[in-house]
């Protein structure tokens, strides 16, 4: 245990405590995090931990101990998601932890693009793609909100397949399919029949050093670093893209922020057309559209 030993106490005061030490560790939204942690020893909704420290509910000495050992970890920069093992994508609740890429929110974006283009498509029943799936947040978002769809996700790291496959289990989407498979050579039976391919790929150039801790010393190097210009699988994406795809159907590659231009770029010479780049929430570029000529 730390110098701050957990006993019964107010649970506000559990809270502010948590809170201050959090963002002395660097975290910017540090009484959030206290209170997703809280909630996680809990077993109660945030809002609810919210109204109980209100009240002026004491924290017991067990749950103190469970809740301050969760701090301490989340001091050392350690995945929020990885503490409370899941990680919200839109509307669902997805597993996740060491091994597998934790789901950002900016990634919900890209979904939404992928969705909005598979929703468009004249079929009755409609095939998406996602390559790379990684925790399975785009490919169940996919199954989930276009239910006439038909989805496909490739996978080909061990430890993330784990999660791919429980988050798949955990769904139930029946018109999901997952495959532990290669990207590069995944679901020949379906070339030219495709509406749309969505990939998050890694996209970090090799000598780039992510800023926030989580990133680097966490998520899997495999899920970050793309070669020298961090384009290397979206290289491979396109190209099988192109395979996958029929004639009007579409691409959704997330990216990052200062590689729209030569996504595009990419995209043109491998055969795509109409390459367009769509900012997130927070006006940055993320992620590149094309249609398939």
């Amino acid at each position: 245990m730390s110098d701050h030993s957990a006993a019964a106490l107010p649970l506000a005061a559990a809270l502010r405590s948590a809170a201050d030490r959090l963002s002395r560790a660097g975290l910017v939204d540090a009484h959030v995090d206290a209170e997703i942690l809280a909630a996680h020893v809990l077993r109660l909704p945030r809002g609810a931990v919210e109204a109980a420290a209100i009240r002026g509910d004491l924290l017991g000495a067990p749950d103190a101990e469970r809740f301050e050992t969760l701090v301490v970890r989340r001091m050392s920069r350690e995945p929020l998601q990885h503490l409370t093992g899941t990680a919200p994508f839109r509307h669902l609740e997805l597993r996740v932890g060491p091994g597998v890429f934790v789901p950002r929110p900016e990634t919900e974006m890209v979904a939404q693009l992928a969705i909005d283009a598979l929703r468009a498509a004249a079929s009755p029943a409609p095939i998406a793609v996602d390559l790379g799936a990684g925790s399975g947040a785009i490919a169940l978002a996919l199954a989930t909100e276009v239910p006439h769809a038909r989805v496909f996700a490739a996978e080909n790291s061990v430890d993330a397949y784990v999660w791919t496959k429980e988050n798949f289990a955990l769904i139930g989407a029946d018109n999901a399919e997952l495959a532990f498979i290669d990207l590069e050579c995944a679901f020949p039976q379906l070339d030219g029949t495709v509406s749309v391919v969505a990939s998050n790929p890694p996209y970090v150039p090799d000598a780039a050093i992510p800023r926030d801790p989580e990133v680097r010393f966490f998520d899997p190097p495999a899920a970050l670093y793309g070669g020298a210009d961090g384009l290397d699988v979206v290289r491979v994406v396109s190209r099988v893209g192109l395979r996958l795809a029929h004639p009007g159907g579409m691409i959704v590659i997330e990216h990052g922020e200062w590689q729209g231009e030569a996504v595009r770029e990419l995209l043109a010479a491998d055969g795509w057309r109409a390459a367009s780049t769509h900012p997130d929430l927070t006006m940055r570029d993320r992620a590149t559209t094309a249609i398939r000529p």
